[in-house]
């Protein structure tokens, strides 16, 4: 797991380029989080060494360590970024993008995203102790496919719940918006049992769900798929090299739990039990 970047020795990298190749790609990323969170940061970290295609079976794209899948033909060779956010209910998302970017930095997101807008090369002043928050293993492994049109499905009951609840309560009592939200992105929304290996159940919180919807990286939904849940708005993610538009990978690392859908993934880290043992259960010394 990885907290605050360290800063490398050397000059200081903020009045260097950022070294990002797929601009669009990136901008979007990030457009749809500053919606989420006008204060975001984000987190640029090398996504590791290209290897050639034949080396490695493709992986689905966000997930760290994976074989070369940037939108841009050809950026294989210029190397890769994986950009990390935290969104405002407590999930990581991660996009990798082409371009070799400039090492392990931390920026606002909104000040990246006007830099690329405005066809600036430059890097943002740094934030890097301002990220305090751990990164997922550099390895998973997938546990289960679930296709797209039942998470939209999942994200659109519990946009209807939410809405119901507003509108009449719980039991006939008011409940607060905030309440609500909270309790709804705690629900469970997915069980998978592993088989290949055997393994315990894993859940996959609302949360998850959440978060691959509104950062569109579940895309569009099908024209067969009845939701009211409105799409992201803003132009679409590339599909990523090795990806199909119906995929969504269930994956685990340790207690990390991953929805890797076509255009990027979401992380959460399950909080372990701890043992509580009363005072009384101690024999008197």
């Amino acid at each position: 797991m990885s907290g605050a970047p360290a800063r490398p020795p050397g000059p200081d990298l903020a009045g260097g380029g950022h070294g990002l190749v797929g601009v669009a790609d990136a901008g979007a990323f990030l457009a749809r989080l500053v919606r989420l969170d006008p204060a975001a940061l984000v987190r640029l970290r090398p996504a590791g060494p290209p290897a050639p295609p034949e080396a490695v079976p493709p992986t689905p794209p966000g997930v760290p360590a994976a074989p070369p899948s940037g939108p841009v033909a050809g950026a294989a060779s210029a190397g890769r970024t994986v950009l990390w956010a935290r969104l405002p209910w407590g999930v990581l998302a991660a996009r990798t993008v082409a371009g070799a970017g400039r090492g392990d930095v931390t920026v606002a997101a909104r000040e990246l995203l006007a830099a690329l807008a405005a066809g600036e090369d430059a890097l943002p002043a740094r934030r890097d102790a301002q990220w305090r928050w751990p990164l997922p293993p550099s390895t998973s492994r997938p546990v289960e496919v679930l296709p797209a049109g039942e998470l939209w499905r999942i994200a659109e009951a519990a946009a209807g719940t939410l809405r119901d609840a507003a509108a009449h309560g719980v039991g006939g009592r008011a409940v607060g918006q905030r309440v609500l939200r909270d309790a709804l992105l705690d629900h469970v929304a997915v069980v998978v049992t592993p088989d290949d290996p055997p393994g315990p159940p894993v859940e996959v919180a609302q949360r998850l769900v959440q978060g691959l919807v509104r950062m569109g990286f579940l895309g569009r939904p099908d024209p067969g798929v009845d939701t009211p849940v409105a799409p992201v708005a803003g132009a679409p993610l590339p599909l990523a090299v090795g990806a199909t538009r119906g995929d969504v990978q269930v994956r685990v690392a340790g207690q990390w739990v991953s929805l890797v859908g076509p255009y990027g993934a979401v992380w959460s880290q399950k909080v372990a039990d701890l043992a509580v043992t009363p005072l009384g259960a101690h024999p008197k010394v």
